[in-house]
């Protein structure tokens, strides 16, 4: 598959807005400027780019509890997203989803999860739906290492390829389960290769070279299209920081991981640095500088956006509600 420069450029340029929008999330977290908890997804941006870059926007995306990239990727407006982090009433949800469940139908993000692949379901359904509609449009599920021991998993799977449903499930394999190497809590090691077990096609890729998560991704949403059914791609890829944001100042350093094994993936196994590598020569510095600048700027309205929205109101707690103990 050739992928072209200018693909190239958009890749480059969704990572990069991921990167920036998650390091000013991180820091005004810190800062105790944003309510809730929130996961970072710095270091995994070639999955989401790789494979949301060049979806349709009739295309589904089930995200994770760390699925601010999904969404960006996706093509939120980062205002609203920014606002909901803030739990704000311009926020994409009003302000009531915050960092974990947020959702924007009409960008085909059917929603974060806090339950661990309790996208799933929700994805398998969609894709259900496509089919029975008669249109060709297709369902990516995000779920993490450890999302692929729960039963809804292999329920998803099994429905999936037993109604050949336009489903690509991502496996974002990070290395680390929460706070232990994945192998700690699963047999296998390549997570792929649970995909004979249902009888589709499984591939492994390098989850920070976004170039070959790219194309993995296209061929099997091109499959997908075309009626061949559901595939099971795993990106190994691998997070920065900690499972959430705070981690060190709850658990310490060195816990389950060296802070010398997280400078060396940094320094050797940077997604963005990476890709501007293999960009350099054919598309020069003055690229490189004008998205920086153009990210800076997007990232900047948001946070200026957000802080100066309104918080709901109380009074409005039980909008939205449609059921009720």
């Amino acid at each position: 598959m050739n992928i072209s420069a200018e693909r190239m450029c958009e890749l480059y340029g969704t990572m990069l807005t991921i990167r920036r929008f998650e390091e000013r999330v991180s820091s005004l977290f810190a800062r105790g400027r944003m309510p809730g908890f929130t996961h970072s997804y710095i270091g995994m941006e070639a999955v989401a780019a790789g494979v949301c870059v060049g979806l349709r926007a009739t295309d589904k995306v089930t995200s994770t509890h760390r699925g601010h990239g999904h969404a960006v990727a996706k093509g939120l407006d980062l205002c609203a997203l920014m606002a909901e982090l803030y739990g704000k009433r311009t926020g994409i949800c009003k302000g009531r989803g915050g960092s974990m469940h947020f959702a924007d139908v009409q960008r085909g993000l059917l929603g974060g999860n806090g339950i661990v692949a309790g996208g799933l379901p929700m994805a398998t359904g969609a894709a259900l739906a496509h089919k029975l509609d008669g249109r060709d449009d297709v369902v990516v599920a995000f779920v993490g290492e450890g999302g692929v021991n729960q039963g809804t998993f292999h329920e998803s799977l099994n429905l999936a390829a037993i109604w050949t449903l336009p489903l690509i499930c991502v496996i974002e394999n990070n290395i680390y389960t929460e706070y232990c190497h994945y192998r700690t809590v699963t047999a296998i090691d390549t997570l792929s290769d649970r995909a004979g077990a249902y009888g589709m096609p499984g591939l492994m890729v390098d989850g920070q070279d976004v170039l070959a998560v790219h194309q993995a991704a296209t061929e099997a949403v091109e499959r997908a299209r075309r009626g061949g059914g559901p595939t099971l791609l795993e990106a190994r890829t691998y997070r920065f920081r900690g499972h959430h944001e705070g981690e060190e100042q709850i658990l310490g350093r060195n816990i389950y991981r060296t802070v010398e094994e997280i400078e060396e993936q940094r320094r050797l196994r940077d997604p963005i640095a990476l890709l501007k590598a293999r960009m350099q020569e054919s598309v020069g510095d003055d690229f490189f500088a004008r998205v920086e600048n153009e990210t800076n700027e997007a990232i900047k309205r948001a946070v200026e956006s957000a802080e100066a929205g309104e918080l709901p109101s109380p009074a409005e707690a039980g909008d939205f509600v449609y059921a009720s103990p």
